[in-house]
């Protein structure tokens, strides 16, 4: 049986568990297992192969231009690498797509010209046209520079991003224009302002030294010509726009090519104090130290200035916040009175504009023009993320109007549902938690909101079909764990199913916008693509890409319950893995692990493929040991509406935990499971709630198994963290009430830590802060350590997994059995 020498060797829980011991369930773990006289047979060193062996699922599929073909990425076997595929749909064959024809098939991302006719699309940085109806290619760019997000302005002209600058070719000439040249400098000085600007000294030397004063006048005189000799040219060049020493975050031109708006940020060094990482196995022997991200709360966010530009009257205005919603109005000031009032300081309220910038986590990069580019729609959000504006601006008037604003007093959710778009020149949809559950609207500008679902459940992933009135979505409307895309007919408001096949679907609109890609997976399939028409009706299979020997494994079906909850007014969705001889009323309860994802804001129990594969396989492994596994979306989970999601505010690891507890007292009565042998394990979040279980409660659970966790919120992120506890500066106690190095002096059960040294999301410092506060806690009997010294935060290397996994395994065999 394979060994890792990575990580440290298994202590002992006290005198109790011998190396006797220990060494029979090494050689337990490498038996096979036979799981049925037909199926194939599974081993721990199966489950935590390279994951090569399930097959490789089929991702990031997009249409031919055409809508006769598919194409579809996926990795090669044995390699990093992947391999691009395309299929025809009239025979359903699918072929490799060869290096040499990379350069020349249909690209995944691309803008189409308002007529229809033309494509343009970057490839390995330069641009390319495509004319539709005959299918020629036409290379329009060819240097070292990456000519980035081409666009139409009408028919005949191709706009492109080089820098920090717009560039258009036209196409009947090849002649390429510079459309803004934006200086990231003062305004020069006029000549009088120069002149007013010189100091005693200044004016000493010109009146001293008539070297000097040829100087200026030479000066002088070639800043006059060069201004006359542009006043006289006939060229259309653009004049430059002068906005000071500033960063610029955004970017967006408008259709038409008269409008830019441009975001820029004052420049600033204050961007945190990055850490530091050390890499100990390296290619030279020596430790390579590594800086990585700062922590949460060590740098002061960056407010963003929004300027239209006018290209075609060189005009440049300075869009104003002061009229949207609640921008002066700080929602952290009760907090930060109490924490003024804690540290014995004055509190000093806020004045003026709050902090606010551009949402750019999504596509569109958070700024959206209507056709015609007389209007745009930017999504703004504060920086305590409290707030969020969907506005418009009408550029003959140049003034920002909020179309849409939504206020949460934990946290607007800015990892999903920012969904935003024109329906036509005049109206927007938009997505937006405001009833509890993400909902899909339409708003004419200067209308008034209307509802286009409704319903406890949640929208996303919405589309606009271009060749009809129809928006696309993804909704959990029959279970929470079931994801059908939907079509809603905006012209009489009635939404229709377009899929109904369970478990998880994703979609892709062809370009005709008759049929649809589907991603499709279940519990115990990995995704794979259907096609159906847009009207819905039977799918059609396109490809089969799990393993024979997957398949031929017997795993166990999970069963999707739901967990009452003592606190909420919703059941806590889970999934259940039972033995396949399962006994409800045998004398000899079972033992169970309740496993706990990672991220937080995750869903697990759908009835989709898991992003945890790795422990799906190892669960079914658990029953055949004769455990009982439950999966659990604790509050804070994604997929079951914004008062789920937020239930952690300011409290990590209180919701989570007694969460845990319900599900180990549901075990415990409906799952004839020995109530004082439940264990716990979970990697990152997952792993955090493990500390803060055994640490808080530590009556409730037998053992745990800690992985990657994080120990102290003050070390995090500031994205993430800030978000959920605000910062350390203003709100301290959510840090010291949502830490486990707070509460370590609780623990009085086993428990594995387990980290990869060099791990640049949670760092292993965590977990070494932490064990040194265990030591001095004289805490030795209760915890054993592993450390991967080449693991990052998700394991790369299958003898990595193996180990860790085995420690796991054998925790749980020497203290629930």
């Amino acid at each position: 049986m394979a060994r890792s020498t990575s990580a440290l060797s298994l202590p002992e829980f006290g005198q109790t568990f011998g190396k006797r011991m220990i060494c029979s369930l090494m050689v337990c773990v490498g038996l096979v297992i036979s799981t049925s006289v037909q199926a194939e047979t599974l081993t721990l060193e199966q489950v935590m192969a390279d994951p090569d062996w399930l097959g490789n699922a089929p991702q990031n599929a997009y249409w031919a231009d055409d809508g006769q073909a598919i194409y579809y990425w996926q990795k090669i076997e044995g390699n990093k690498e992947r391999q691009l595929w395309k299929m025809s749909l009239a025979n359903k064959q699918a072929v490799k797509v060869s290096d040499k024809e990379r350069f020349e098939i249909d690209s995944p991302n691309g803008v189409l010209s308002p007529n229809g006719k033309l494509k343009a699309y970057n490839l390995e940085g330069d641009l390319y046209l495509k004319y539709l109806d005959s299918g020629d290619v036409r290379q329009l760019t060819r240097t070292h520079a990456n000519e980035g997000r081409p666009q139409f302005i009408g028919d005949a002209t191709v706009a492109y991003r080089s820098g920090e600058d717009f560039y258009a070719i036209e196409l009947n000439t090849g002649l390429i224009n510079q459309l803004v040249d934006i200086r990231l400098e003062d305004l020069p000085k006029t000549e009088q302002e120069l002149e007013s600007a010189k100091s005693y000294l200044d004016k000493q030397q010109s009146r001293y030294f008539e070297y000097i004063r040829k100087q200026q006048n030479q000066a002088k005189h070639n800043r006059k010509r060069e201004q006359e000799l542009a006043d006289s040219s006939e060229r259309d060049a653009s004049a430059p726009f002068y906005l000071g020493n500033k960063d610029i975050h955004t970017l967006s031109l408008s259709p038409n090519g008269r409008w830019l708006i441009v975001g820029t940020y004052e420049k600033s060094d204050k961007t945190g104090e990055n850490d530091n990482m050390p890499r100990f196995v390296t290619e030279d022997g020596y430790v390579e130290n590594q800086k990585v991200r700062p922590l949460v709360g060590t740098y002061k966010p960056r407010n963003e200035t929004l300027y239209l530009l006018d290209l075609q009257n060189n005009e440049q205005t300075v869009l104003d916040y002061k009229g949207l919603p609640y921008i002066e109005n700080d929602p952290l000031a009760d907090i930060k009175r109490a924490t003024a009032q804690r540290n014995g300081e004055e509190y000093k309220p806020h004045k003026g504009v709050r902090g606010v910038a551009v949402f750019d986590w999504i596509p569109n990069n958070g700024i959206e023009w209507n056709a015609d580019g007389s209007n745009v729609a930017i999504m703004l959000y504060s920086d305590d993320n409290k707030d969020r504006w969907i506005t418009t601006l009408d550029t003959s008037r140049k003034q920002l109007v909020s179309a849409h604003h939504i206020r949460d007093e934990a946290w607007v959710n800015d990892w999903n549902f920012n969904d935003f778009g024109w329906v036509d020149n005049k109206t927007l949809y938009y997505t937006s938690e405001e009833t509890g559950f993400s909902q899909l609207y339409t708003k004419a500008v200067g209308g008034k909101a209307k509802a286009v679902t409704k319903g406890r459940f949640i929208v996303d992933s919405v589309q606009k079909d271009h060749t009809s009135n129809h928006l696309y979505y993804r909704a959990n409307k029959k279970h929470p764990g079931v994801y059908e895309v939907y079509k809603v007919n905006l012209d009489n408001g009635k939404s229709q199913a377009v899929t109904d096949l369970g478990g998880k679907n994703d979609y892709v609109l062809s370009p005709n916008g008759q049929q649809l890609i589907i991603e499709h997976s279940e519990a115990l399939r990995h995704p794979d693509l259907y096609l159906i028409a847009s009207h819905g009706g039977e799918a059609t299979r396109l490809t089969d890409t799990m393993s024979e020997k997957f398949k031929k494994m017997d795993w166990v079906q999970p069963e999707f319950i739901e967990v009452p909850s003592r606190e909420a007014d919703a059941p806590i969705y889970a999934r259940l893995y039972k033995p396949k001889d399962f006994d409800a009323s045998r004398a000899d309860k079972y033992p169970a692990v309740i496993f706990i994802h990672g991220a937080g804001y995750l869903q697990n129990a759908h009835q989709g493929w898991s992003l945890y594969f790795r422990e799906f396989m190892f669960h079914t492994f658990l029953t055949q040991k004769g455990y009982v596994v439950l999966d659990m979306d604790y509050r804070a989970s994604a997929g079951y509406g914004r008062d789920w999601r937020t239930a952690i505010y300011r409290q990590m690891g209180t919701p989570e935990v007694i969460d845990l507890q319900d599900g180990a007292d549901w075990l415990a009565t409906n799952a004839n499971v020995n109530r004082n042998k439940v264990g716990i394990y979970g990697g990152s979040y997952g792993g955090f709630l493990t500390f803060m279980a055994l640490f808080t409660a530590p009556d409730a659970f037998a053992a745990g198994a800690s992985l990657r966790p994080v120990t102290d919120w003050a070390h995090y992120n500031h994205p993430y963290t800030s978000n959920i506890l605000n910062t350390p500066e203003v709100d301290p106690i959510a840090f010291e009430r949502s830490s486990p190095i707070e509460f370590a002096e609780g623990l009085n059960k086993p428990l594995l830590i387990a980290h990869g040294m060099v791990d640049d999301n949670v760092f292993f410092k965590d977990s070494v802060r932490l064990v040194q506060r265990l030591i001095e806690l004289e805490k030795t009997e209760y915890f054993e350590t592993a450390i991967y010294p080449i693991e990052p935060h998700g394991f790369t290397e299958p003898s990595s997994w193996l180990d860790e996994y085995k420690r796991i395994y054998f925790l749980f065999e020497r203290t629930l059995k």
